[in-house]
């Protein structure tokens, strides 16, 4: 079992910048892929970014390629998503994901965060 807390969201204006950070409360998830879903109000929980056990690949939904990076460190027990050039249409509720299959699909994912809010004001 892994217990995963997120950190980091705030209210940014447009084209501003955030760190989110993503630990493990109990449990590590060293063996696991790391995701970022987010879930934008009255919307569905989307795929966001995934990076693989071990930090060897990396995937990102279209709309955020070139802005938002994710990265791991298995030694602090954390994975980040750093997201440059934010747009009001980024605005939502960030949710970290641990799981033994790397895909884009809310069903590849084992273990959930609470979620972070992301507010970006134009």
């Amino acid at each position: 079992q892994v217990q995963l807390v997120e950190s980091g969201g705030g209210l940014v204006q447009a084209g501003g910048s955030l760190r989110l950070s993503c630990t493990a409360s109990r449990g590590s998830f060293r063996w696991y892929h790391m995701g970022w879903f987010r879930q934008a109000a009255g919307e569905e929980r989307d795929f966001v970014a995934a990076i693989r056990f071990g930090g060897s690949n990396t995937n990102y939904t279209d709309s955020v390629k070139g802005r938002f990076t994710i990265s791991r460190d298995d030694v602090k027990n954390a994975v980040y998503l750093q997201m440059n050039s934010l747009k009001p249409q980024d605005t939502a509720v960030y949710y970290c994901a641990a799981g033994q299959r790397f895909g884009r699909s809310r069903n590849d994912w084992s273990f959930w965060g609470q979620g972070t809010q992301v507010t970006v004001s134009s």
